[in-house]
């Protein structure tokens, strides 16, 4: 197989996924190990997940042999269509990518070289965090976000990261290797479950209802940005398209219920945008459009919103997460 610099084979991955894919189309990974000297708990509750156990146990399955096969793929952990989803992966001494990690922190949080520092000083080399002063948070916040962090509280942002994997915006993929044409993911139940690692005074905490109002707004939304964005890919009726007109639709329907309990101008307009354009194949510069716009609005709304006046969700949230956290 012939080798590649890091600075081509994210160029590939650029031009196939978008610059939408923030988790892996970016140079700076530092590998989970940059997070877990201090991060201990939340390490723990990850070792306890799929993301993890992928790293050693992905490329064995029967499944991704047979697609391996079906696409012409030789050895999966060097194949920039699988480890962008499924792999935590870094350029080695020498330059050449390669897989460190089943899906990490970085995989969600950032590629870290330019926040991690940061991110990790309270004030000076002998000050805790329990020291550290509000306004050196506050700027240690700012800056670390400049950096390209995506913090808990950016919820929408964070979970892009999981619908442009679980909905598998890959037209080739679906059709000629006979990969699954995405989850049915819904965010509160899968970042509640086995995947949830918020420590608070040792305890992995359960989101508040407040948060899980804005998880769930924040989620079905998401699934409407990249249901199109998948449709966006299609170039015939087929299979995959079935599958990506089919999340989109089930997605307005969502979106619809949640605008008919929370009177809210900007989920009008998203409803609208999504109405608005052709679910169809070959219309790839009108869903983008429609997608980067309700994407826009969504994130400008949700900035507003911390849960306390979105009460009306609550019978629409599901109660059951998928998988068991790490208590």
């Amino acid at each position: 197989m012939k080798k590649i610099n890091i600075l081509t084979w994210l160029a590939l991955l650029m031009a196939m996924f978008g610059t939408a894919n923030t988790s892996v189309a970016q140079p700076g990974f530092q590998g989970p190990q940059s997070c877990t000297e201090c991060h201990e708990l939340e390490s723990k509750a990850w070792q306890g997940t799929h993301h993890f156990t992928s790293f050693k146990k992905f490329h064995k399955s029967k499944d991704a042999k047979k697609i391996a096969k079906a696409m012409g793929i030789k050895r999966i952990k060097k194949d920039q269509t699988c480890v962008q989803c499924h792999y935590t992966v870094m350029p080695n001494k020498k330059g050449k990518i390669k897989p460190v990690a089943g899906t990490s922190c970085e995989s969600c949080h950032g590629a870290s070289e330019k926040w991690i520092k940061v991110h990790s000083d309270y004030g000076g080399k002998k000050v805790k965090k329990a020291q550290e002063t509000a306004a050196h948070k506050s700027q240690r916040i700012l800056e670390s976000i400049a950096g390209g962090m995506i913090r808990p509280d950016d919820i929408y942002n964070l979970a892009r990261n999981c619908f442009q994997c679980h909905t598998v915006p890959h037209e080739k993929l679906v059709e000629v290797g006979g990969h699954k044409a995405g989850s049915e993911f819904e965010l509160v139940t899968w970042s509640q479950g086995e995947v949830r690692h918020t420590f608070v005074a040792g305890s992995n905490k359960a989101a508040s209802v407040e948060r899980k109002r804005v998880l769930y707004l924040a989620g079905r939304i998401l699934d409407l940005e990249y249901g199109l964005r998948g449709m966006a890919e299609v170039t015939a009726n087929n299979k995959y398209s079935a599958a990506m007109s089919k999340r989109s639709k089930q997605a307005l329907v969502y979106v619809q219920e949640i605008s008919d309990v929370i009177k809210a101008p900007a989920l009008a307009e998203i409803l609208s945008l999504g109405k608005g354009v052709k679910i169809e194949a070959n219309n790839k510069a009108n869903l983008l459009k429609a997608a980067e716009a309700i994407s826009d609005k969504a994130q400008a709304y949700l900035k507003t919103q911390d849960g306390s006046a979105l009460a009306a969700l609550d019978g629409l949230i599901p109660a059951k997460a998928k998988g068991t956290a790490v208590e």
